[in-house]
């Protein structure tokens, strides 16, 4: 804590600066890359881009429950005051999750043409406790609704007495989940209320970090332990913009099953919805959901990773569901509306109570029946070491660089780098044959470069598509394995 006051960044450090990725500027104070300069900092540009805008409405800011996001709220509440800005925090001063703010931000801006709000996140979402982070969401406005049932089928899940275990990870949340099961009279518990923000209560991720993921296993077990007790289980990482579903029967859902058990459902019971409503994905999430997509007759938008590229299509309706690989996902209200046009933690963990009350079926019971049908995709992700200028030149790759035939057995059918749902750049490569693909992307924060793998084959085929995909990447940036 008391780095984040006396240490600041060094400009000629590129690890030290300000950067916004696709979840805006994270970091750690004792790094010297997420210091209360860096506040200061974004948050006097902010109020220089609401003047450039035009934008004059109020600001929403909400801080989760890191160490590091409280004196980065009051540091951030100094510029925005000395700036003359009309701040809207939560009236309890508590913690706020990230989708109360997406929604705040198009409740206000409904109907209006000027004097729009904005808003101010300040979270690192799942990330261990020493991280800080500070994301900005400019007004996108669209109509919304402030009532939950908008969304959900709260009263079949009243009338179902379907059991529900909650554990909100010791993030902006907690103080919700009690509030809504008292609300709507939902059978819900919150397992675990604890606030600590060195998170000591966690159980150790993969590699002995703490992160508050609700899609890992690891970090997950507690709840997986409980699963007996209940009919549905779920959690919401730190600002409540990812979900995890523990289902009685499964356990843990991987997070893209989730995805296509939530799309199969949603779709054929959102009657309400247009018929012309698309399907939203990112260009490293599972296959799985184009076969649901095609079963469905639904259009199918592929894009690169970064919830921004659905904006646009949820505020006009056009897209009625949304997700990516690691648990983030929205979708529109039952009456085709958007609710937010940010990730959101806790609806999409209402619809596994919904799905679970209205069908006597969990979403893991749900998904083995689409395996069943579609084939059960095998799928993971690996990271390799890259230099800055290995990372850079995958990020500019074209696709005449991959000289590669096949791949893992199987001709290559495509070889992409930009997203064919938008024509925008994908950062990287996606290599795609009938059973199998690969994407290869550089990671924004690490020295490494991510690359996913699915096969709709076995384990052995999903092993050798890894394998070939180092060295088709290796051969394309001209790197001697």
């Amino acid at each position: 804590m008391a780095a984040y006051y006396s240490g600041g960044p060094d400009p000629s450090v590129p690890a030290q600066r300000v950067a916004f990725g696709t979840s805006g500027h994270r970091g750690c104070s004792l790094d010297n890359s997420f210091n209360e300069t860096h506040i200061l900092a974004i948050s006097q540009a902010i109020c220089l881009y609401r003047k450039q805008q035009g934008i004059d409405g109020p600001l929403y800011i909400g801080f989760d429950t890191h160490a590091l996001s409280e004196p980065a709220f009051k540091s951030a509440l100094e510029v925005l005051a000395g700036n003359g800005i009309d701040v809207m925090v939560d009236a309890r001063n508590g913690y706020t999750p990230t989708p109360v703010i997406s929604h705040a931000i198009l409740s206000y801006n409904r109907g209006r043409k000027r004097g729009l709000a904005d808003g101010i996140v300040i979270t690192p979402s799942h990330n261990p406790p020493r991280f800080g982070g500070f994301k900005y969401d400019p007004p996108h406005g669209g109509p919304a609704d402030t009532h939950v049932t908008g969304w959900i089928h709260m009263q079949a899940i009243r009338e179902s007495k379907v059991r529900i275990g909650v554990d909100p990870l010791g993030g902006a949340s907690v103080g919700y989940w009690d509030a809504i099961g008292e609300r709507y009279g939902l059978n819900l518990e919150v397992v675990n209320h604890t606030v600590d923000p060195t998170f000591r209560f966690m159980t150790v991720d993969w590699d002995g970090q703490i992160r508050m993921d609700p899609s890992s296993v690891y970090a997950m077990a507690r709840m997986v332990g409980l699963k007996d007790r209940f009919d549905v289980a779920f959690a919401s990482d730190t600002d409540a913009d990812r979900h995890g579903i523990v289902s009685h029967s499964q356990g843990l859902l991987d997070p893209n099953h989730y995805l296509a058990v939530a799309i199969s459902y949603l779709f054929a019971n959102r009657q309400q919805w247009s018929k012309t409503v698309a399907i939203g994905k990112t260009i490293v999430s599972s296959s799985m959901i184009d076969r649901v997509a095609a079963d469905l007759n639904c259009r199918l938008i592929e894009v690169p990773v970064g919830f921004k590229w659905f904006v646009e299509g949820l505020i006009d309706g056009s897209i009625g569901f949304c997700g990516e690989e690691s648990s983030g996902a929205t979708f529109l209200r039952r009456d085709g509306t958007v609710w937010t046009t940010d990730k959101d933690g806790l609806v999409p963990n209402l619809l596994a109570a919904e799905i679970t009350a209205r069908t006597s079926s969990d979403p893991g019971e749900h998904y083995r029946k689409l395996a069943a049908r579609f084939g059960d995709p095998q799928y993971e992700r690996v990271d390799a070491p890259a230099t800055a200028e290995q990372k850079e030149r995958l990020e500019k790759l074209s696709p005449e660089a991959v000289t590669a035939s096949k791949l893992a057995g199987e001709p290559i059918t495509a070889k992409l780098t930009n997203a064919p749902g938008n024509n925008a750049p994908i950062g990287g490569l996606k290599v795609i044959t009938a059973d199998g693909w690969f994407a290869a992307r550089p990671s924004g924060t690490e020295s490494i470069c991510k690359i996913y793998a699915e096969t709709f084959k076995d384990r052995a085929h999903l092993e050798a598509i890894l394998s070939e995909a180092q060295k088709i990447v290796n051969n394309a940036l001209e790197v001697r394995s």
